[in-house]
């Protein structure tokens, strides 16, 4: 039997096909307790719920469903821009223009209406002029801090990070939630004090 399939669910699989790609794109990132680098896909899932557990923490009422789209599209450029780490001061020059040609052709996969949409989030997140995409971008930044913490240092001791360069990649988190910054200020000056950030 022959079936016929409408174009749009063909690009929808394509699409979601292409997704796999997230699983072999290593991150600097180490899982805690472990020697093994986090891949982009474990990571988005790791943030999508973490915002599930710490949204109450926002300072601001958010979309919570918002966050969690932002949180599970935001790093899909990486497919083909690669994942610049976030201390890498050169990578970063041209992380931008990179991810934007990226952005192009991921979400261009899709019919109009989906890639517009998906594409929407991402432009918001990366914006960071929302509540919800304040929060979602908190949580992306959260998330390398507590593996860091919890692996005796991680990146910040392997690549010799300064700690007010720490402080300045975790500073939306002072925007989107008082409780949360306080914790992150007291996990950084922890971690200062144990000689896990060196300087």
């Amino acid at each position: 039997m022959i079936y016929l399939f409408k174009e749009r669910l063909l690009k929808d699989i394509e699409f979601i096909v292409e997704l796999d790609k997230m699983k072999s794109i290593i991150r600097q990132t180490s899982l805690i307790g472990k020697d093994q680098r986090e891949d982009d896909a474990q990571h988005s899932w790791h943030i999508a719920v973490m915002a599930m557990v710490l949204g109450e923490y926002s300072n601001e009422k958010i979309d919570l469903c918002k966050v969690i789209k932002m949180l599970l599209v935001h790093d899909l450029v990486e497919i083909y821009a690669g994942d610049t780490f976030c201390y890498d001061k050169k990578g970063n020059e041209s992380k931008r223009e990179r991810e934007l040609i990226a952005a192009d052709k991921i979400f261009g996969m899709l019919d109009q209406d989906k890639g517009k949409e998906l594409r929407a989030l991402w432009d918001e997140f990366e914006e960071q002029k929302t509540p919800e995409a304040l929060f979602a971008a908190s949580m992306d930044r959260l998330q390398p801090m507590l593996n860091n913490y919890y692996n005796n240092g991680g990146t910040w001791q392997k690549f010799n990070v300064a700690k007010e360069d720490i402080y300045k990649r975790i500073a939306p988190l002072k925007e989107a939630s008082n409780e949360l910054w306080n914790f992150v200020e007291h996990m950084i000056e922890d971690a200062y004090n144990k000689g896990l950030i060196k300087h």
